[in-house]
């Protein structure tokens, strides 16, 4: 028997809804420079971006209102359109070439990412099914292969494109899927491992991604090559102080710093809120993992349970590998920062999830 629905978690929407507001003030202020130069209107990128936070924000009030249980019926074509999409940007003419990647697929009025689609389709299909499962997700072979199986497939394609970091993320937030399910911890401990090692070959088979690594560890030894955007970064953060800059005011956005607007906008952040601002988004992000797990935890069945977790660690799990990157804690990756970075269809399937996440909490037991 079901429960009756209840509002859903205020803290929560408020929380995405603060993030997203500071996402867009920092897009503007970060690339109001940048886009002047190249289109001639510093609000350029602002607009597009708002055009798809409104986009987004009307898909998660529809999924907010959705009832989460439907989602089971259209799992397989969910799963199944994603990898086709998937496999579609790869295809010379339908992928188009950015930057030595090929991740989007232009539609003329828009870019669309497939890899940002398949993080969401493979928390939805692997709940669906670990759900399923139930004591037997401790037998390896039964349990969790099937699902390691189509996650690896997925990995593959993104890593193909190339994307690392979305791939990291991808695999990272299964693996807490499998542990919150219950798997074993001796097979998680060979999986982390094993993940350990293919982490190791993916950067030490492609020259660029081991010139990141090396710059990662020493900065300083190529500061106008491997090193700079790492330097950069440090620059704008170690500029802003405590109280930052002023709005605005920043200096890196001036073409030192590239990606200011997408991956490295935490740093443009940094440096005109000062450390009093940065602090404030990471205390967002530990409110959203918070609520997000309090939902997890009071969920009133296995699905609903591992969605939750899912979609919360994902979103926490990419947030974190954005600030260690511009903090310079990690080899540079480029995973955008959730709710603040620019960049559409990673916002828009982002607020999905959350409108997810809010329909689950109006099924949860009060606590």
């Amino acid at each position: 028997m079901r429960l009756k629905k209840r509002p859903p978690d205020f803290v929560l929407f408020l929380t995405v809804l603060m993030l997203l507001c500071i996402g867009l003030v920092m897009v503007f202020s970060s690339s109001q420079y940048v886009t002047m130069v190249r289109y001639g209107d510093s609000f350029y990128f602002f607009k597009r971006q708002l055009l798809w936070a409104l986009l987004g924000l009307g898909a998660m009030v529809f999924m907010m209102n959705f009832d989460y249980h439907h989602l089971k019926r259209w799992i397989g074509a969910i799963i199944i359109t994603g990898f086709v999409l998937l496999i579609a940007v790869l295809i010379p003419g339908i992928g188009t070439v950015t930057n030595g990647s090929q991740r989007w697929i232009d539609l003329g009025f828009m870019s669309f990412s497939p890899a940002e689609m398949v993080k969401l389709c493979m928390i939805m299909f692997v709940a669906f099914g670990l759900a399923k499962k139930g004591e037997s997700i401790q037998d390896f072979k039964t349990g969790l292969a099937p699902y390691l199986l189509v996650m690896a497939v997925a990995a593959g394609l993104i890593l193909a494109q190339p994307d690392l970091g979305t791939a990291l993320v991808l695999c990272g937030t299964i693996f807490i899927m499998f542990f919150v399910a219950g798997a074993r911890i001796l097979h998680l401990g060979a999986l982390g491992a094993l993940g350990l090692v293919a982490v190791g070959l993916a950067i030490a088979l492609e020259p660029y991604r081991m010139s990141r690594f090396l710059a990662f560890l020493h900065p300083e030894a190529d500061p106008q090559g491997t090193g700079y955007h790492i330097i950069q970064s440090l620059y704008a953060l170690g500029s802003g102080g405590l109280f930052g800059m002023g709005l605005g005011q920043s200096k890196q956005k001036f073409l030192y710093l590239p990606e200011n607007h997408t991956d490295f906008i935490f740093a443009i952040t940094g440096e005109e809120l000062g450390f009093i601002g940065a602090s404030l988004i990471v205390l967002l992000f530990i409110m959203f993992v918070w609520r997000g797990l309090k939902i997890a935890v009071t969920s009133p069945d296995p699905f609903a349970s591992l969605l939750a977790s899912g979609i919360t660690s994902g979103i926490a799990l990419q947030a974190l590998i954005n600030m260690g990157v511009v903090t310079g804690s990690m080899p540079v990756t480029g995973v955008p920062l959730p709710f603040i970075s620019y960049g559409g269809t990673s916002l828009l399937f982002t607020l999905i999830g959350i409108g997810i996440l809010l329909n689950i909490s109006r099924f949860t037991t009060p606590r």
